[in-house]
């Protein structure tokens, strides 16, 4: 049996080493934190649970191939049912309240009866995301692997998906940003907004919109802590092994395998996974940094994706409150070094578990890049101050907005890209690459040399959970072929 180590038990590592477990490896993972999970993370805080990593799961929907790998890893199951929230998000703007439904007709119809001037930008969009309801990520066997029960993709499916890809290259050529400022309501473009960075291609708005029309696009309940767990559980029920605090400190190849450093002493296996972001790794994890072309390329084209979360727990129930609500601002909300004039705040209020009875959850993400911001403030000594400054002026906001919450916050987090880095060794803080008009991802391969493999988020165009395991999946698939070994799904 030949012998595997997985650096990293994030969604990727973890999927990976599922399968390669699964197909006659004995495999190991080495984790630096102190659960499963990576950047797709949650953590409590005062009988709060901070929700950090999903807020909707592609793939949720069954029937989809992504679906399949999502059960096969266990992280999908009767323990976590998905729940499919509509609306998926509500502008609140002073007395003005816009619902953004899941359904794309009712889309249309919401947002036509509140901004008439935009009938042909919406019959655009509604086109545009039509275009796309029939896409998903093909998951396909590779070519000269031995397969137990095999996956087919049809000529019907692939025809069915024509439309998008050729609607691809003009999306990827504008951002969110752009292809938002058509629309003439400046309520309508908030909304749109909410569903991604506007910075990043249209590509990634027109998808995500799909995804909801067509009834995927879910939220699992336990969020990303059981479905992590439930992917480690897996994992050790075939066998597998987790070490849990710790971290791999150096990867060496030798003669007949390959080694990797830890505190306690060195693992040798006939192969390892870096399965920890890639970029961080050329740098750290090597006798001397990569030095290859890729790896060039990889330091001067990446774009990081970046952002600080605030959570709070409050002593109210919200749940008369919208899930998901796109709150214009009456005064700017400074963080980071950033201005923003409106915020997107998640309310867990209905989902149990979450915080303690009569009691709400609500967290935020403030997109930017700020890690170097809060390391300056960190080598100055002041990142605790001004970590509290962001939180006390965020709480302000929020208590103006809602005012029923005023003085009933009793707990309060802030993670700034240097909480990614500290935890997840994540180049400046970042929980992926962004993926910007016209610019194709500079990735790390997946085969790197004899024995070493790299999986996740840098191996591949930016999309958080469903790249991350379709890269481990991936990566299991190479390595089996490598090894001879047959690939085992399920």
């Amino acid at each position: 049996m030949k012998s595997l180590t997985v650096i990293g038990a994030g969604i990727s590592g973890l999927t990976c080493a599922i399968y390669a477990q699964r197909s006659g490896f004995r495999t190991v993972i080495l984790e630096k934190a102190g659960g499963p999970g990576g950047v797709s993370t949650s953590w409590k805080r005062k009988g709060y649970t901070f929700e950090g990593g999903i807020h909707w799961l592609i793939g949720s929907r069954p029937g989809l191939p992504l679906h399949d790998v999502w059960t096969e890893t266990g992280a999908l199951g009767a323990g976590n049912p998905v729940f499919y929230k509509d609306p998926v998000y509500t502008l609140i703007d002073g007395d003005t309240v816009l619902e953004l439904p899941r359904s794309l007709k009712k889309m249309q119809k919401t947002l036509g009866a509140f901004s008439p001037e935009d009938k042909v930008a919406l019959a655009v969009l509604r086109f545009h995301v039509w275009c796309f309801t029939f896409f998903h990520t093909p998951i396909l066997d590779k070519g000269g692997l031995k397969v137990r029960h095999p996956r087919r993709f049809s000529l019907p499916e692939f025809l069915k998906m024509g439309p998008a890809l050729l609607l691809t290259p003009y999306l990827m050529s504008i951002s969110a940003g752009r292809y938002i400022k058509r629309f003439r309501n400046p309520h309508v473009r908030r909304l749109l907004e909410a569903v991604v960075d506007p910075r990043i291609n249209a590509l990634s708005l027109i998808y995500t919109l799909s995804t909801f029309d067509s009834g995927d696009s879910g939220y699992p309940e336990g969020g990303s802590l059981r479905m992590s767990q439930n992917m480690a559980d897996t994992f050790t029920s075939l066998g597998g092994r987790i070490l849990y605090r710790t971290p791999a400190l150096g990867v060496r190849k030798t003669a007949d395998g390959v080694c990797v450093l830890t505190e306690s002493g060195t693992i040798k296996s006939d192969a390892v996974v870096i399965s920890s972001d890639a970029r961080t790794a050329i740098d750290k994890l090597f006798e001397e940094p990569v030095q290859t072309r890729w790896a060039k390329r990889l330091r001067r084209k990446m774009h990081t994706a970046q952002c600080m979360f605030i959570a709070l727990g409050v002593r109210t129930d919200l749940s008369d409150c919208p899930r998901c609500m796109k709150i214009v601002l009456r005064r700017p909300l400074e963080a980071g070094g950033l201005s923003f004039d409106s915020i997107t705040v998640n309310n867990y209020a209905r989902e149990k578990e979450y915080a303690p009875e009569g009691c709400t959850t609500l967290t935020c993400i403030l997109s930017g890049s700020t890690y170097y911001y809060w390391k300056a403030e960190r080598e100055k000594g002041l990142y605790k101050q001004r970590k509290q400054e962001v939180i006390a002026e965020f709480i302000s906001r929020i208590e103006e907005e809602l005012p029923q919450t005023r003085g009933l916050v009793e707990a309060t987090d802030l993670a700034t890209p240097l909480t990614w880095e500290r935890y997840c060794d994540t180049f400046e803080g970042s929980y992926m690459s962004d993926w910007m008009p016209w610019h194709f991802s500079a990735n790390a391969p997946i085969r790197f040399l004899p024995g070493i493999f790299f999986t996740g988020q840098r191996t591949a165009f930016s999309g958080g959970l469903p790249v991350a395991a379709h890269s481990g999946w991936r990566t299991a698939q190479i390595l089996c072929k490598d090894f001879g070994e047959e690939f085992i799904r399920k």
